[in-house]
């Protein structure tokens, strides 16, 4: 059987850890720990952990652009 090329999606998540999101950001843990402090990225408390809000961060963005 021939391996498909196409491209292996990931399933949306709504929350991630912040060392995934910088992987499929490219940003550094820094720069992601910066714009946590800052408020710039949400994040969910989920017991003693704090992970980033991807549903809330595309909801956002969403929100801040004219889409018609």
């Amino acid at each position: 059987m021939e391996a498909s090329k196409t491209p292996q999606v990931p399933p949306i998540v709504p929350v991630m850890t912040r060392e995934r999101f910088s992987q499929l950001s490219g940003m550094s843990l820094d720069t992601i720990e910066g714009h946590v402090r800052r408020g710039y990225i949400p994040v969910l408390k989920v017991g003693r952990r704090s992970l980033i809000n991807i549903a809330l961060l595309q909801a956002e963005c969403l929100e801040g652009e004219e889409w018609s």
